[in-house]
């Protein structure tokens, strides 16, 4: 008996209530506005102002678009706060509703802009190494300039003492190399161009510089005379000590403090490794930091060539016009009513949006410099704290992604040089006893310990982890050798003398 099976499919449908977060035209701008650093910001901006007509140049000489000389506590909540990662698919920047005008405020005083070049063709280093060949050198010498250029740190100063720079190439490079020799190598190599290149400190960083302008600058004379006797006073901001000893008056203080601050106290390029050339791009900080003598900090925010904005003064009238006689349009005339309304309202969100980004933009470099102020005080790359995302999320209440979108391709001009905005942020190293410690002070530690130990009998993982601990770094081993491994520091035989 033959036995069949039937298959039988049913369909059936379901209702589930599913929410979902969709974000607003407005929102999707504001989250753009806020990842562009201020160079690209300039051409969108352009870019607007051709595309709207609505939205026009505020000509008012009480208007612009710097900012505040200083930060101000208690900026409002910027609306629309960006809470979700969504990509930019929508360009309708209209709002919902008409909301009052305000225009972009700030002092009167432009602050002065910096740039850094960036995305060269040719790296620092590479442009540095191409420099030896405009110098009379043989062949032992011209290695000995290779291995001090890459033995520079990011910001094209040398941290590393010549006594350890002589162990190393003899060890690795197997070059017997006294260091006298190096210091008559280093001579040259400090008068490569940028000028500052290769000191061993911020304060021959300073004087490197200066001595390459005129000696009958009185001004020049002077800045010199400070830097070399007085570093300390002018380092710490002590102004009126400085004015006291050389009986300056206030305006002649003033022009000597000038020249001081075109110096570059970072002369290599910050993390980048670039110089300008043929087809680089330049790198405009979006943030000025500096500290006033009495310590306090001014955080503000680089506006590029942005021009102060605008609605039209034309389009609001012709809008409140056709407002008022609504019911006597004509069908064209409605339509022209509703596409002056989209511009409108498009150019207001515009103008809204660019303020939500100066608030968010400032909200989050003030947090950083609370977060690192030791740092900013002194300039020290050992004063970094650890400092992910999260603790600047909850200084500031905004959203990590935010602060991720902030701290995204934008650099701030310090008292010290011209970092990214990533350069602050750091993994923590938690002990067992639950203190956080910041991994570049780890590094910084261990690179110390190992330039002091004895090259003769030179310290192993275990012994180096001892130190650390020692010093307030407990870590293991293992911990060690991986940052050793990072940090390209050879294992203990190969640094035997």
């Amino acid at each position: 008996m033959e036995q069949r099976f039937s298959q039988v499919q049913t369909q059936t449908q379901t209702q589930s209530q599913v929410q979902t977060q969709v974000m607003s035209p407005q929102q999707l701008l504001l989250v753009k506005l806020t990842e562009m650093p201020v160079s690209e910001l300039e051409t969108y901006v352009e870019k607007e102002l051709i595309e709207n007509p609505a939205l026009e140049e505020n000509s008012s000489d009480a208007v612009d678009n710097t900012e505040e000389s200083s930060y101000k506590d208690g900026l409002e909540e910027s609306e629309g706060r960006m809470e979700s990662e969504y990509e930019l698919r929508s360009k309708d920047y209209a709002t919902e509703d008409d909301v009052p005008d305000y225009l972009q405020q700030g002092n009167e005083s432009q602050q002065e802009q910096s740039y850094m070049p960036y995305g060269a063709q040719e790296s620092f280093y590479e442009n540095l190494k191409s420099q030896i060949g405009e110098r009379d050198v043989d062949d032992t010498q011209r290695y000995i300039l290779e291995y001090l250029i890459g033995s520079l740190d990011s910001d094209g100063l040398l941290r590393k003492s010549l006594d350890a720079l002589s162990y190393e190439l003899a060890i690795n490079e197997n070059i017997d190399v006294s260091v006298e020799e190096l210091q008559k190598m280093l001579r040259i190599l400090q008068t490569f161009e940028p000028a500052g290149i290769a000191a061993t400190s911020l304060q021959e960083c300073l004087m490197l510089q200066l001595n390459q302008m005129s000696d009958t600058d009185q001004d020049v004379a002077l800045a010199k005379d400070i830097v070399r006797h007085h570093f300390d006073d002018f380092s710490n901001k002590r102004h009126n000590r400085i004015c006291q000893i050389y009986h300056l008056d206030e305006a002649a203080f003033q022009r000597v403090l000038k020249v001081l601050c075109r110096l570059n106290p970072r002369p290599g390029s910050v993390l980048n490794d670039t110089i300008s050339g043929p087809g680089a791009q330049v790198v405009i900080p979006d943030f000025n930091v500096t500290q006033n003598d009495d310590g306090t900090f001014e955080v503000s925010l680089n506006w590029g060539e942005i021009p102060p904005l605008r609605v039209s003064d034309a389009y609001r009238q012709s809008l409140e016009e056709y407002g008022q006689n609504r019911k006597n349009l004509s069908r064209q005339q409605r339509d022209a009513a509703m596409y002056i309304k989209q511009k409108v309202d498009a150019a207001q969100g515009f103008i809204n949006a660019i303020m939500q980004r100066r608030d968010t933009l400032l909200r989050t470099m003030k947090a950083i410099v609370e977060l690192q102020k030791d740092f900013f005080e002194e300039g020290d790359t050992d004063q970094l704290h650890p400092m992910i995302l999260e603790d600047v999320s909850e200084k500031t209440g905004l959203d990590k992604s935010t602060i991720s979108r902030v701290s995204r391709s934008k650099y701030v001009n310090t008292d010290y040089g011209i970092y990214p905005l990533k350069f602050f942020f750091n993994e923590k190293f938690v002990t067992a006893s639950g203190d956080n410690l910041s991994k570049v002070q780890i590094k910084s530690k261990l690179q110390e310990i190992i330039e002091k130990e004895d090259k003769k009998n030179p310290l192993s993982d275990d012994d180096i982890a001892d130190r650390l601990k020692e010093a307030g770094y407990p870590v293991a081993r293992r911990t060690v050798a991986k940052y050793r491994e990072k940090m390209k520091i050879p294992v203990a035989r190969l640094r035997k003398a």
